[in-house]
């Protein structure tokens, strides 16, 4: 198990703007920004509250994300934002190793339902470095939450397909990956059917709330 306070969690988020495109035909672009925001307070919620994580960090040039992560106490970088989800990573991981922080834990901020619990697990699963943990999206394509010690041991390429592209390139670096499979951190919302499938979930996170309150019977 990996000590928690070594371990800084780094947040891609996209400008504002830019947020959940492929949701465009059930929502207007001003209900796209307010439930990115509203999910990424939930990661905040979740990874702020994880115990003696050694802090967070958003990679993020968008003015509210930075604002909501000032809230939280958290750090944001400009270095890689528009740079698409890996080039942010892999420019939180420069920053880290620049800063001797030894792990990277990378989740995105669109898992409305992650819990401190969840990610207490996947620290409690990381063995001492070299080591690479990873927890999988709910179809096995995306990577929605890795953690690495140190925080380039693998090269990271993220997308639609990229769980099984993780594990090899883990095991081509000479590390057997740890696989964590995690209800909430594998639920994201990328598409419309994702979104009915939260709807009818009624969660009462900030997102949850969000999407009941202004979406709910519009999906249904």
């Amino acid at each position: 198990m990996s000590d928690p306070a070594k371990i800084w969690a780094i947040i891609p988020v996209k400008e504002a703007h830019d947020a959940k495109q492929r949701l465009a035909p059930v929502l207007s672009s001003p209900l796209r920004q307010a439930l990115a925001l509203a999910m990424l307070e939930d990661v905040l919620d979740a990874a702020t509250a994880v115990k003696g994580l050694g802090g967070v960090i958003l990679v993020t040039v968008d003015p509210q994300a930075t604002a909501l992560a000032r809230s939280y106490g958290a750090e944001t970088i400009a270095d890689g934002a528009r740079e698409g989800h890996t080039g942010a990573v892999t420019a939180g991981a420069r920053y880290l190793i620049a800063h001797r922080r030894n792990t990277i834990l990378t989740i995105p901020g669109d898992l409305p339902l992650v819990t401190a619990a969840e990610i207490e697990q996947l620290i409690g699963a990381h063995g001492p470095a070299p080591a690479f943990t990873i927890a999988p999206a709910h179809d096995d394509q995306g990577s929605n939450a890795i953690l690495m010690s140190p925080p380039d041991a693998v090269p990271l390429r993220f997308g639609e397909d990229s769980f099984f592209p993780h594990l090899a390139a883990a095991r081509a670096c000479g590390i057997e990956p740890c696989v964590m499979r995690l209800p909430g951190i594998a639920f994201d919302i990328d598409n419309p059917q994702d979104l009915h499938h939260f709807a009818r979930l009624g969660t009462r996170t900030r997102a949850g709330r969000l999407v009941a309150e202004n979406v709910g019977e519009r999906l249904d």
